[in-house]
């Protein structure tokens, strides 16, 4: 059961793949976690809390952080790792393809990260880690995703302006920049073509981006870190 010590994290998009694996790694760490999705079931566990809801919803936020603070008394972490990717010309995007987009991956961080930071800042030793992609830095003709660039490429912005604001206050933020990852989203039969967009000829694995919030997480001398997981996407073709 949790203690009034425990580190407690926020982790978005924790119902498959990349976040159900998150909310394992931060348990491991000790941490309660308070995760959130559309879908997501209750949990076994005593220390996560599972809160049902859209992150692109305002009140999905405030119900989260309000969930976070009642049964476990403080917030240390959040992670905003839900996110939408639609992989599309961009002359065919669609008023709908830009409103889910934009409101998951740019509403759900701004709505979630500014509900939860002053909590963050009552514990003094804060951290916000946002999973964003590595087509941000290294677009691909064979992958246009000028949606994923816009949003998570604020986000990334984003990042390196809330640590130079919050850097004297205890806070630090950060951001993983992952290649493709075998994840449910991807099937199978994509996987060669996946795998070619990366120089190591290879997709990355859940773990891999794992092993990077946690890295960040433990790291209290980075802020500010755009960290590439992405199988050398960042450096070149």
């Amino acid at each position: 059961m949790s203690t009034q010590d425990q580190k407690v994290a926020i982790i978005t998009g924790a119902s498959q793949g990349i976040g159900a694996a998150l909310v394992e790694g931060y348990r491991k760490l000790g941490y309660a976690v308070v995760a959130t999705s559309r879908t997501i079931a209750p949990a076994d566990d005593a220390d996560v809390l599972t809160v049902q809801g859209d992150i692109a919803d305002p009140a999905t936020a405030e119900r989260v952080v309000n969930a976070a603070i009642e049964r476990f008394g403080r917030i240390d972490s959040v992670v905003n790792n839900a996110g939408i990717f639609v992989a599309k010309p961009f002359t065919d995007y669609t008023g709908e393809d830009y409103a889910t987009v934009t409101g998951t991956n740019v509403d759900g961080f701004f709505h979630l990260t500014q509900k939860a930071l002053p909590h963050l800042l009552t514990q003094g030793d804060g951290h916000i880690v946002s999973v964003t992609t590595s087509l941000v830095d290294s677009p691909d003709s064979r992958v246009p995703s000028v949606l994923a660039s816009l949003t998570k490429g604020g986000l990334q912005a984003a990042t390196k302006s809330l640590a130079i604001e919050y850097a004297t206050r205890g806070i630090r933020v950060n951001a993983v920049s992952p290649g493709t990852i075998k994840t449910p989203m991807h099937p199978e039969v994509a996987h060669e073509f996946l795998a070619a967009l990366h120089p190591v000829r290879r997709m990355g694995e859940i773990n891999d981006i794992v092993d990077a919030v946690l890295y960040l997480e433990t790291a209290p001398f980075v802020t500010g870190e755009i960290l590439h997981v992405d199988g050398g996407m960042n450096a070149g073709h």
